[in-house]
């Protein structure tokens, strides 16, 4: 016997009227971002193509000096973290930017969809986008000589931090798509993608750079992830506190404001 479907009163045919729970919006509304994602080429290069490339290149060449030790183990960490950026902040900005111009987020403004649910939908998929793009660097890294360390506790220490920064940056994606025009969101979350990629600690050593600039770029959330992914995959590390702290707050900030501040319109 089959039971009764949800809009229906059981034993009846009275309809009941009224949204799906919230965690099916979400579901529903994370599947479509996740096939709009897959499907968008341009997005895949940036997030993809580029960051592998750019491990390979500074891995194999001597245009940085990295130190002592395999170059990889240096670069791995940071390319990982600004592929996580590539795809949670500077894609989805530009994405959802776009979808606010032609009326999309208007449409979804209209369903029972929260700003909440469509940053949790948004991420949810950004986070199934990230689970491939880390298995494919790290799959790179490892063929060109990583050798990371930390075993089962660093694998879950960076899956936190992970989750922490995607957190982070999708939040921040969606406040500036949602408050800023289309074009003005492309060309500012590509500026900030060329300017994290040299002073976020990504392919330079943050200790390289002034004494004085140094407490900002740590403060950084790309800066926070890399240098959190690097103390336990490279350095075998305990539990970066710190670099934590800060993807939290940096989370906790950008949901407030993008839940405060976005516009469907």
């Amino acid at each position: 016997m089959t039971s009764s479907p949800s809009f229906v009163e059981p034993g009846t045919f009275t309809p009941r009227p009224g949204a799906a729970p919230l965690n099916r919006l979400i579901l529903a509304q994370a599947g479509m971002e996740l096939r709009v994602l897959l499907r968008n080429g341009e997005q895949l290069l940036l997030t993809m193509v580029i960051p592998v490339l750019l491990l390979i290149g500074f891995s194999t060449t001597s245009l940085l000096d990295l130190g002592d030790g395999p170059r990889v183990d240096f670069l791995a960490p940071g390319i990982i973290a600004l592929a996580v950026m590539s795809t949670a902040f500077t894609g989805q900005a530009i994405g959802t930017g776009f979808e606010r111009r032609y009326g999309v987020l208007k449409r979804l403004g209209a369903t029972p969809l929260s700003r909440l649910g469509l940053l949790g939908a948004k991420t949810m998929a950004v986070l199934a986008v990230q689970a491939i793009q880390v298995a494919m660097l790290s799959g790179v890294a490892l063929a060109l000589g990583w050798r990371p360390s930390g075993g089962l506790g660093a694998i879950l220490a960076s899956v936190v931090l992970l989750v922490l920064a995607t957190a982070a940056f999708s939040s921040l994606a969606l406040l500036m798509a949602g408050t800023l025009r289309a074009e003005a969101t492309l060309a500012a979350a590509n500026l900030v993608y060329v300017v994290l990629l040299g002073l976020g600690g990504v392919v330079f050593p943050v200790d390289r750079y002034p004494s004085a600039v140094q407490p900002v770029v740590e403060a950084l959330p790309i800066t926070a992830l890399a240098s959190g992914l690097r103390a336990v995959l490279t350095g075998g590390a305990a539990f970066p506190v710190l670099p934590a702290l800060v993807l939290l707050v940096w989370a906790l900030v950008g949901t407030v404001l993008a839940t405060r501040f976005f516009q469907w319109d």
